[in-house]
This record gives structure tokens, C-alpha cells and sequence, in this order.
């Protein structure tokens, strides 16, 4: 079956539209550095991409850093109450995303999407917080993502978030000015041990998120500058 999520010509648009419009946009407003990127050379499609959630630049600085073959069909999970309520909204948010909606207050009605979505081989992109941080702390991991790993032994790939919530905090439409540095922290794909829960695997993610936001922060500027962990 083909739709907006398996469709070449929109896969094609949508790239155009991060790489020609939102990746320079992006690029441009914040200082970005990359790191670990060598951990994903062997990653093929489907995976579960699961990030801290501080700011709206998240998604931007990840699908304006992975390379095509990764991000050509990723799909992002978004709220359904905030970036599919509005026409407008939920149109840039699917042609620059390729979203699908997640409920954030427990509602059913669109689940299963996702779990379908990696069957058939398009990779997705989670935030498991569920929503922005207040603080720019990483918060707990509710097991959704851990979940659909466990259902159908798709890897995960942590990523960490460093600076972004700085540079565009909870509660502002733009970034402040003056370039401020942020950093997208990629780790090794992970898989839930054999009998694992999904708590325990969320958990086990959780950690390996602030692990790498920890080593970032912790690493010397010119190592920082230079893109290595």
C-alpha cells in the first residue's frame, strides 16, 4: 500500500522542503554541531529514533542532520492536540515531518499507526517525554516507544538534545539571537534484551538519552566543536 508516508514524489518534496527551507533556516539562526554520527553507518530502515523533547527546534536538528537514506521516509510523531488542530498547522507539520498524530491524553483513537507504520518499513521518530520540557531536564520516558520495539524487534537509536532548550525555550516561536550553540548527540541502536519489559527497556534509554547529553556537556569545547563524544 502506498500513501503520504511510503509515496515517492511527497518523500521527495518533503526533502526539498527540510533541506532547501528548514535545514538552512535552522542552521543559520543556531550553531550546530553533530556527534557520534559514525554509530548509525550500519543502520537501515526501519528504526524507532527517540529523543529528549525541550524545544521546537528538536525535530528540525534531526532531520536536517541524518542522511537522506535514513531521513527520506522518517515520520514524526507529533501531539495531535496542538500540531493537528489547525489546518495550517497540521499541513507544514506533515509536508516538513511527514507527522502522524499522537494522543497526549490517553485517547485511543489513533493508535496502532505507528506500529503499522514500522511494519512496512517507515522509520519513525519519538519523543517519549510526551511533551516540551518546562526546565530543559530530561523527565521520565513513558514506555510507547520501548513498546512498539519490544512488538516488533525494530531497533532504537537514542539521541540527545544538548542546548536547544537554551536557545529556543518552552514558550518562544524563534530562537534567540546571536547563533547559540546546540548539539545532537547520536548513540549505537538499541534492542531489548530477551524477556525485557517494555518499562525496563524505556528505562534502559532513558539512561543511554542522558548518558549522552552527560558526555557532550562534559567534553571539552574543542572536542565539542569538532563533533566527537
Amino acid at each position: 500500500m502506498t500513501d503520504r508516508f511510503t509515496s515517492k514524489p511527497l518523500a521527495a518534496l518533503r526533502f526539498l522542503a527540510q533541506r532547501a527551507l528548514l535545514k538552512p533556516l535552522v542552521w543559520n539562526l543556531v550553531a550546530v554541531t553533530v556527534h557520534g554520527a559514525e554509530r548509525l553507518d550500519g543502520l537501515k530502515a526501519p528504526f524507532i529514533a527517540v529523543a529528549n523533547h525541550s524545544s521546537h527546534l528538536d525535530a528540525p536538528l534531526i532531520m536536517g542532520w541524518l542522511p537522506r537514506r535514513l531521513s527520506r521516509y522518517l515520520a514524526a510523531g507529533a501531539a495531535a492536540d496542538y500540531f493537528f488542530d489547525v489546518w495550517w498547522r497540521k499541513a507544514l507539520t506533515i509536508l516538513f515531518f511527514g507527522a502522524f498524530a499522537i494522543e497526549r491524553n490517553g485517547e485511543r483513537k489513533r493508535g496502532g499507526l505507528s506500529r503499522s507504520l514500522l511494519t512496512r518499513g517507515v522509520p519513525v521518530l519519538i519523543f517519549p517525554e510526551g511533551s516540551r520540557s518546562k526546565s530543559g531536564e530530561i523527565g521520565r520516558f513513558k514506555p510507547g516507544a520501548a513498546a512498539l520495539s519490544v512488538a516488533t524487534r525494530v531497533p532504537c537509536v537514542p539521541i540527545a538534545l544538548v542546548g536547544a532548550s537554551t536557545a529556543m525555550p518552552r514558550g518562544r516561536n524563534w530562537p534567540k539571537p546571536g547563533r547559540l550553540p546546540v548539539a545532537v548527540v547520536l548513540g549505537a541502536p538499541m534492542l531489548p534484551d530477551a524477556q525485557e519489559s517494555a518499562e525496563d527497556f524505556s528505562r534502559r534509554l532513558a539512561d543511554e538519552v542522558r548518558r549522552l547529553h552527560s558526555s557532550v556537556l562534559a567534553a571539552p569545547a574543542e572536542h565539542a566543536q569538532k563533533g566527537h563524544v
